[in-house]
């Protein structure tokens, strides 16, 4: 692909891409999730919980710059979903100073009722989008996030 039709669309895709996460970011949208669902969780910690389900094992630094929360406060929300019983955390076979959280039954009980009322509130975003087009955009979010997720190639490397 040309570099001069990125630099020309660019800034449409990163404005697309705020639009986005601002839209999941909002509390309100948390909020409808957590009472489609039926669960009963502070706002703050059911995307953590979601991110343990999705990314688990995982250590509470990698969690919280997935998050991009400070470590401290995940710590804090990690220890809590402990306490409700919805994560277990245990010492890394790779570094016994790593704690990993991963997902109890309970909370994977959790989070399926989430994804249930997410499947919900999707199918009618994308209820007017044909087959093709919805699997376009997920084939192609996935290579972008894929790609995001690399570390950035250092300047003037092509590739």
């Amino acid at each position: 692909m040309q570099d001069t039709h990125i630099s020309a669309r660019l800034r449409e895709l990163h404005t697309s891409l705020i639009g986005i996460v601002s839209a999941m970011n909002r509390p309100q949208r948390d909020e409808e999730l957590i009472r489609q669902a039926g669960v009963r969780l502070d706002r703050a910690l059911f995307p953590l919980l979601v991110g343990i389900e999705r990314l688990g094992p995982i250590g509470v630094v990698e969690l919280a710059e997935r998050s991009g929360r400070d470590y401290t406060t995940v710590s804090r929300q990690v220890a809590k979903l402990n306490s409700l019983g919805l994560v277990e955390r245990r010492a890394s076979d790779a570094d016994a100073r790593v704690r990993l959280a991963s997902i109890t039954p309970k909370g994977k009980a959790m989070t399926d009722a989430l994804d249930a009322a997410r499947d919900k509130m999707a199918r009618a975003v994308f209820a007017s989008w044909d087959k093709e087009d919805f699997d376009n955009l997920v084939r192609l979010m996935r290579r972008l996030a894929d790609a995001i997720d690399q570390p950035p190639a250092p300047p003037g490397d092509a590739g």
